[in-house]
């Protein structure tokens, strides 16, 4: 996915096993977050700052969306322990990360292995593309105010 690009209105099941769609929040922005894993410490962090953000996301009208190769049962663990407001799409086959194309081989001490790159797309209310946050760019601590531009 690049900016101008539009996003399938389908993006998947969330931690109750419900559709997630873009259609389901009519006129507002979504900030479509990928993550690599639920309950580690960037990821937490970040979550925790949309969470604390929250208000302020939807008083500027974005709909927060966030998405893992985690399991349903891992999303309402994950979300029920960090009080989380916004779904949390599983994709565990990592089918919509490779079509937004954040699916990258990554390294860590030497060891290749295939993961998600930390990356925000903020979607127009026409699902378009609008701005990309990716990789090293995302502020995990102050992910929220980076989304509606009070970094």
């Amino acid at each position: 996915m690049e900016i101008g690009d539009l996003v399938p209105d389908l993006l998947g099941l969330d931690q109750d096993g419900k559709q997630v769609r873009c259609s389901d929040f009519p006129g507002r922005k979504i900030a479509l977050y990928f993550y690599p894993k639920d309950d580690t410490s960037g990821c937490t962090a970040q979550a925790c700052s949309l969470r604390d953000g929250y208000p302020d996301l939807l008083d500027a009208g974005y709909q927060v969306i966030g998405v893992s190769k985690d399991s349903q049962k891992s999303h309402r663990n994950f979300r029920q322990k960090h009080e989380l407001p916004f779904p949390l799409v599983a994709d565990e086959s990592t089918e919509l990360n490779r079509s937004f194309g954040v699916w990258k081989e990554k390294s860590m001490y030497g060891r290749k292995y295939m993961g998600t790159e930390r990356t925000t797309f903020v979607i127009g209310t026409d699902r378009r593309v609008e701005r990309i946050i990716r990789g090293k760019q995302v502020d995990t601590k102050n992910h929220a105010n980076q989304i509606v531009g009070k970094e």
